[in-house]
Protein backbone atom coordinates (compact mmCIF):
# COMPACT_ATOMS: atom_id res chain seq x y z
CA UNK A 1 0.00 0.00 0.00
CA UNK A 2 1.51 3.49 -1.01
CA UNK A 3 2.35 5.68 1.68
CA UNK A 4 3.29 9.49 2.06
CA UNK A 5 6.70 10.48 3.62
CA UNK A 6 6.14 12.37 7.04
CA UNK A 7 7.58 15.31 6.30
CA UNK A 8 10.07 16.95 9.06
CA UNK A 9 11.94 19.97 9.26
CA UNK A 10 15.12 18.10 8.49
CA UNK A 11 12.89 16.80 4.93
CA UNK A 12 12.05 20.94 4.13
CA UNK A 13 15.54 21.75 4.85
CA UNK A 14 16.63 19.35 2.19
CA UNK A 15 14.13 20.18 0.17
CA UNK A 16 14.81 24.01 0.34
CA UNK A 17 18.58 23.46 -0.30
CA UNK A 18 17.59 21.83 -3.25
CA UNK A 19 15.40 24.10 -4.74
CA UNK A 20 15.67 28.12 -6.27
CA UNK A 21 16.89 30.28 -3.26
CA UNK A 22 14.34 32.82 -1.87
CA UNK A 23 15.10 36.24 -2.35
CA UNK A 24 17.15 38.50 -0.01
CA UNK A 25 13.72 40.15 0.54
CA UNK A 26 11.75 37.12 1.23
CA UNK A 27 14.20 35.96 3.45
CA UNK A 28 14.44 39.15 5.32
CA UNK A 29 10.73 39.06 6.09
CA UNK A 30 11.55 35.60 7.26
CA UNK A 31 13.38 36.72 9.77
CA UNK A 32 11.82 39.43 10.84
CA UNK A 33 8.31 37.31 11.55
CA UNK A 34 10.47 35.21 13.74
CA UNK A 35 10.37 37.98 16.12
CA UNK A 36 6.84 37.99 16.36
CA UNK A 37 6.05 35.15 18.42
CA UNK A 38 2.67 33.11 17.90
CA UNK A 39 1.50 35.75 14.97
CA UNK A 40 4.20 34.15 12.68
CA UNK A 41 1.54 31.18 12.18
CA UNK A 42 0.05 34.08 10.08
CA UNK A 43 2.77 33.67 7.53
CA UNK A 44 2.54 31.02 4.71
CA UNK A 45 5.46 28.56 4.46
CA UNK A 46 8.66 28.65 2.14
CA UNK A 47 6.64 25.23 0.18
CA UNK A 48 3.43 27.16 0.07
CA UNK A 49 5.33 30.18 -1.17
CA UNK A 50 6.90 28.12 -4.11
CA UNK A 51 3.57 25.87 -4.97
CA UNK A 52 1.89 29.77 -5.72
CA UNK A 53 4.80 31.21 -7.74
CA UNK A 54 4.75 27.75 -9.98
CA UNK A 55 1.16 28.28 -10.64
CA UNK A 56 1.48 31.97 -11.56
CA UNK A 57 4.17 30.70 -14.72
CA UNK A 58 1.77 27.64 -15.22
CA UNK A 59 -0.97 29.60 -15.47
CA UNK A 60 -0.01 32.57 -16.81
CA UNK A 61 -1.56 34.94 -14.17
CA UNK A 62 -1.41 38.58 -14.84
CA UNK A 63 -4.03 39.65 -12.00
CA UNK A 64 -4.15 38.33 -8.45
CA UNK A 65 -6.26 39.19 -5.50
CA UNK A 66 -4.89 38.05 -2.07
CA UNK A 67 -7.15 38.23 1.25
CA UNK A 68 -4.88 38.35 4.24
CA UNK A 69 -1.48 40.42 3.52
CA UNK A 70 0.34 40.10 7.18
CA UNK A 71 3.92 41.25 7.19
CA UNK A 72 3.39 40.43 3.34
CA UNK A 73 5.67 37.37 2.07
CA UNK A 74 3.04 35.43 0.04
CA UNK A 75 2.26 39.26 -1.83
CA UNK A 76 5.84 39.52 -2.22
CA UNK A 77 6.25 35.81 -3.40
CA UNK A 78 3.57 36.23 -5.70
CA UNK A 79 4.34 39.43 -7.39
CA UNK A 80 8.21 38.05 -7.73
CA UNK A 81 6.51 35.15 -10.13
CA UNK A 82 4.11 37.75 -12.08
CA UNK A 83 5.37 39.73 -15.74
CA UNK A 84 6.64 42.77 -15.85
CA UNK A 85 3.03 44.33 -16.19
CA UNK A 86 1.30 41.72 -13.84
CA UNK A 87 -0.91 43.53 -10.77
CA UNK A 88 -1.84 41.90 -7.69
CA UNK A 89 -4.18 43.89 -5.01
CA UNK A 90 -3.52 42.65 -1.66
CA UNK A 91 -6.55 43.47 1.07
CA UNK A 92 -5.88 43.75 5.41
CA UNK A 93 -7.71 45.64 7.99
CA UNK A 94 -4.70 46.05 9.97
CA UNK A 95 -2.55 49.18 9.18
CA UNK A 96 0.73 48.32 11.26
CA UNK A 97 1.64 44.85 9.26
CA UNK A 98 0.53 46.54 5.86
CA UNK A 99 2.98 49.72 6.87
CA UNK A 100 5.79 46.28 7.25
CA UNK A 101 4.63 44.77 3.93
CA UNK A 102 4.92 48.05 2.43
CA UNK A 103 8.27 48.54 3.34
CA UNK A 104 9.31 45.10 1.69
CA UNK A 105 8.24 45.88 -1.32
CA UNK A 106 9.91 48.79 -1.72
CA UNK A 107 12.75 47.24 -0.56
CA UNK A 108 12.43 44.44 -3.78
CA UNK A 109 10.63 47.23 -6.04
CA UNK A 110 7.99 45.48 -6.71
CA UNK A 111 5.77 48.78 -5.59
CA UNK A 112 4.57 49.10 -9.06
CA UNK A 113 3.07 45.56 -9.37
CA UNK A 114 1.12 45.44 -5.51
CA UNK A 115 -1.79 47.50 -4.67
CA UNK A 116 -2.47 47.65 -0.55
CA UNK A 117 -5.75 48.14 0.55
CA UNK A 118 -6.17 48.72 4.32
CA UNK A 119 -9.86 48.35 5.55
CA UNK A 120 -12.37 44.99 6.58
CA UNK A 121 -11.93 42.59 3.66
CA UNK A 122 -15.35 42.36 3.10
CA UNK A 123 -16.10 46.14 2.30
CA UNK A 124 -12.56 46.37 0.39
CA UNK A 125 -14.34 43.39 -1.82
CA UNK A 126 -17.61 45.02 -2.58
CA UNK A 127 -15.89 47.45 -3.97
CA UNK A 128 -13.87 45.74 -6.29
CA UNK A 129 -17.01 44.57 -7.20
CA UNK A 130 -18.73 47.43 -8.19
CA UNK A 131 -15.54 48.50 -10.31
CA UNK A 132 -16.21 44.81 -11.99
CA UNK A 133 -11.95 43.72 -11.84
CA UNK A 134 -11.67 40.47 -12.55
CA UNK A 135 -8.43 38.15 -11.39
CA UNK A 136 -6.91 34.91 -12.75
CA UNK A 137 -5.91 33.88 -9.33
CA UNK A 138 -7.23 34.71 -5.73
CA UNK A 139 -5.48 33.99 -2.54
CA UNK A 140 -7.20 33.90 0.59
CA UNK A 141 -5.87 33.28 3.87
CA UNK A 142 -7.50 35.73 6.32
CA UNK A 143 -10.04 34.85 9.45
CA UNK A 144 -11.62 31.59 8.28
CA UNK A 145 -15.03 32.76 9.85
CA UNK A 146 -15.73 34.89 6.65
CA UNK A 147 -14.13 32.08 4.46
CA UNK A 148 -17.44 31.15 2.62
CA UNK A 149 -18.41 34.76 2.57
CA UNK A 150 -15.15 35.63 0.44
CA UNK A 151 -15.54 32.37 -1.48
CA UNK A 152 -18.83 33.55 -2.59
CA UNK A 153 -17.93 37.32 -3.73
CA UNK A 154 -14.59 36.49 -5.12
CA UNK A 155 -16.43 33.22 -7.41
CA UNK A 156 -18.03 36.45 -9.23
CA UNK A 157 -14.28 37.72 -9.57
CA UNK A 158 -12.92 35.09 -11.71
CA UNK A 159 -13.65 33.88 -15.07
CA UNK A 160 -14.10 30.00 -16.17
CA UNK A 161 -10.35 27.80 -15.32
CA UNK A 162 -9.10 30.71 -12.83
CA UNK A 163 -8.39 29.65 -9.46
CA UNK A 164 -9.12 30.33 -5.76
CA UNK A 165 -6.80 29.16 -3.10
CA UNK A 166 -7.31 29.05 0.80
CA UNK A 167 -4.78 28.37 3.32
CA UNK A 168 -5.11 26.87 6.54
CA UNK A 169 -7.90 24.08 5.17
CA UNK A 170 -6.19 21.10 7.23
CA UNK A 171 -5.92 23.71 10.57
CA UNK A 172 -2.96 22.22 12.55
CA UNK A 173 -4.20 18.33 11.10
CA UNK A 174 -7.08 18.68 13.68
CA UNK A 175 -10.32 18.84 11.10
CA UNK A 176 -10.17 14.70 10.64
CA UNK A 177 -10.10 14.33 14.30
CA UNK A 178 -13.00 13.29 16.01
CA UNK A 179 -12.14 14.50 19.41
CA UNK A 180 -11.13 18.20 18.57
CA UNK A 181 -14.69 19.96 18.36
CA UNK A 182 -13.62 23.84 19.25
CA UNK A 183 -14.91 26.26 17.40
CA UNK A 184 -11.84 27.44 14.64
CA UNK A 185 -11.57 23.42 13.83
CA UNK A 186 -14.94 23.62 13.14
CA UNK A 187 -15.26 26.49 11.52
CA UNK A 188 -12.75 24.58 8.74
CA UNK A 189 -14.09 21.53 8.71
CA UNK A 190 -17.93 23.20 7.68
CA UNK A 191 -16.01 25.37 5.29
CA UNK A 192 -14.10 22.17 3.45
CA UNK A 193 -17.28 20.66 3.46
CA UNK A 194 -19.04 23.57 1.42
CA UNK A 195 -15.94 23.17 -0.77
CA UNK A 196 -16.59 19.60 -1.23
CA UNK A 197 -20.17 20.10 -1.95
CA UNK A 198 -19.89 22.91 -4.55
CA UNK A 199 -20.20 21.23 -8.13
CA UNK A 200 -19.21 25.10 -9.50
CA UNK A 201 -16.21 24.28 -9.50
CA UNK A 202 -12.69 21.55 -9.22
CA UNK A 203 -11.19 21.12 -6.43
CA UNK A 204 -8.68 19.19 -4.35
CA UNK A 205 -6.53 19.89 -0.76
CA UNK A 206 -2.86 19.96 -1.12
CA UNK A 207 -1.20 18.59 2.33
CA UNK A 208 1.80 21.24 2.23
CA UNK A 209 2.10 24.08 4.96
CA UNK A 210 -1.57 23.93 6.75
CA UNK A 211 -3.29 22.55 4.29
CA UNK A 212 -4.60 24.57 0.50
CA UNK A 213 -7.66 23.86 -1.54
CA UNK A 214 -7.38 25.09 -5.05
CA UNK A 215 -10.62 25.63 -6.75
CA UNK A 216 -10.86 25.92 -10.50
CA UNK A 217 -14.25 27.59 -11.84
CA UNK A 218 -15.74 25.52 -13.88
Amino acid sequence: MLKNIEVTQELLDYIYNHTKSLSKTQKDILEYNKNLGDLQRMQITETQAYFLQLIIKIFNVKNCLEIGTFTGFSALSMALALPDDGKLITLDHDAKTVKVARDFFIKESLKHKIETIVGPALDSLNKIVLEKKFFDLIFIDADKGNYINYYEICFNLINKGALIIFDNVLWHGDVYKKSINDKQTNTMRNFNEFIKNDRRIEKFILPIGDGLTVCRKM
